[in-house]
């Protein structure tokens, strides 16, 4: 399949862009700390999901879920998390990632709170057998955890999952009308020449 070109200008000056939207409120600006609290804490402990975004050495991005019991993201200390790697599909892209730019951007959501908690770092993987035991997670790793240094946290406002009325099982669909993975999947396989 052929990409078309768009004929359409794009914004490419902050300016213009600032012109647009306008400034952030000085509590918005001043709505982020550099550590996760006793508040980031609970938050965490509460959270059975997060997605995680990366980009490798050439700003290719990335963005990749990872999910458990609530709580199963460990606060280290103040400055410092760290999750368990469950095996997966042995894409690796995420942990690849890492390996080319540790910088690393994740998202906690609490099924039913329309609120996220955003926190930016930095990571890196162990394959520490002794710290990784300590941890004492449920269920099998692949012999790795991720530990990100925490250099932003802040509570995004819950306007999109409000508008997306994510929570609201009366807007969701019937299990009928939803995509089919498996013939997803194999749709994709084909359009890759394989079968």
């Amino acid at each position: 399949m052929e990409k078309q070109p768009l004929h359409i200008p794009f914004i490419s000056d902050e300016n213009e862009l600032k012109s647009m939207v306008g400034e952030a409120s000085e509590r918005v600006r001043n709505k982020v700390i550099p550590y996760a609290d006793d508040h980031v804490r609970q938050f965490i402990a509460m959270s059975p999901l997060f997605f995680l975004s990366t980009s490798d050495r050439d700003g290719k991005s990335d963005v990749s879920p990872r999910g458990d019991g609530p709580g199963f993201v460990h606060v280290l200390d103040p400055y410092r998390l760290v999750y368990p790697e469950r095996p997966g599909n042995r894409r690796m892209d995420s942990l690849l990632n890492i390996l080319s730019d540790p910088g690393v951007g994740m998202l906690f959501v609490i099924p039913g709170l329309n609120e996220v908690l955003r926190i930016n770092g930095t990571a890196k993987i162990t394959k520490d057998e002794a710290f990784i035991t300590g941890m004492n997670w449920s269920g099998k790793t692949i012999g790795a955890a991720v530990i990100v240094e925490v250099e932003e946290c802040f509570i995004h406002c819950p306007r999109a999952f409000d508008q997306a009325g994510l929570w609201d099982t009366s807007t969701w669909a019937q299990s009928e009308q939803l995509p089919s993975m498996s013939e997803m999947f194999r749709a994709h396989l084909q359009i890759n020449g394989l079968n």
